[in-house]
């Protein structure tokens, strides 16, 4: 499994070494418990300790490991922290577009469908990396547009983890087939035409159910 060539354009090496690190963690490929070393990582990457340090002190702040003296010991990403996880972006997603159904956002809803089209075309190229990131591009859109300091500031502290439970996830349900694909990019439709309503228990509704269903997809997922 790769990152998005988009999701590392630009950002620096340490940064680059933590989204590596925190998918081996999410999907299994490093253990809870397991000591890693600064060295180690620095020899694994081809590169000195303080890009090291840099995402080893990343992965801290997200709880995903506990520091040691020159290393670290993984605590990894139970099957409830991510449930929890869920839970807060539940109650992010259904603030900021509650909060939409007030003014004109019309701009939003159309890059919104532009993403539902390159959705599609993911489905048609069999590419789960890049259907995860333009789903998560799609939920982050809606998140900005609210333009709410204080939820927004809470979305950026979990959004990597985010992104890496989504790569995980859908490329499960790539698996389940070109259907179970199709139902996922209705449910987004689903999200536009709530926008579109402006209508605050319509949108609610929406928002209820989308993340009913993807929490059953979540289970399914996670506990292959």
């Amino acid at each position: 499994m790769r990152f998005p060539s988009a999701w590392l354009k630009g950002i620096s090496l340490g940064e680059s070494i933590a989204c590596e690190l925190r998918l081996q963690i999410i999907n299994g490929t490093i253990k809870p418990n397991e000591v890693i070393s600064e060295n180690r990582i620095a020899a694994d990457f081809g590169t000195s300790r303080s890009p090291v340090r840099e995402a080893l002190k990343t992965l801290s702040n997200e709880g995903l490991i506990r520091l040691e003296r020159m290393g670290a010991v993984v605590l990894g990403l139970s099957l409830q922290d991510i449930e929890e996880l869920y839970d807060v972006r539940y109650l992010i997603e259904s603030f900021a577009q509650q909060r939409l159904a007030s003014g004109n956002h019309e701009r939003l809803c159309a890059n919104l469908n532009q993403f539902i089209d390159k959705l599609e075309l993911t489905v048609k190229y069999n590419d789960s990396v890049e259907f995860s990131y333009l789903d998560f591009c799609f939920h982050e859109a809606i998140i900005i547009d609210a333009e709410h300091k204080r939820i927004l500031h809470l979305w950026k502290s979990i959004r990597h983890i985010v992104l890496t439970v989504m790569l995980i996830t859908t490329e499960e349900i790539f698996l389940e087939g070109e259907t179970k694909l199709n139902e996922v990019i209705e449910k987004h439709r689903k999200i536009v035409k709530g926008l579109e309503s402006k209508d605050v228990k319509l949108i609610q509704q929406v928002v209820q159910d989308y993340f009913a269903d993807s929490h059953v997809t979540l289970r399914s997922s996670i506990s292959r």
